[in-house]
């Protein structure tokens, strides 16, 4: 499962803005394979707090590169 790595990348982008998963407010998680919800969502919840963002997850017949997921994130900086 790719999640773990999409999220360190979503964490980075998010670091380089001041701001963290705190900030997010909506995600939409695009799956290759509902099946891989559980697996996905795991990880996905290791990094989100509480409460968690609205999300949307839904499957798709296929994302760029072949990827099994890709997730886009929402936030709301924190004023500088």
């Amino acid at each position: 499962m790719q999640t773990e790595q999409v999220m360190r990348n979503i964490a980075a982008l998010l670091r380089a803005t001041g701001a963290g998963f705190e900030h997010v407010v909506r995600t939409t998680v695009f799956l290759a394979d509902l099946e891989e919800f559980a697996a996905m969502n795991a990880v996905y919840g290791r990094f989100v707090v509480d409460p968690p963002p609205a999300r949307a997850t839904v499957q798709v017949a296929r994302l760029p590169r072949d990827v099994r997921v890709e997730i886009d994130a929402i936030a709301v900086l924190p004023e500088t």
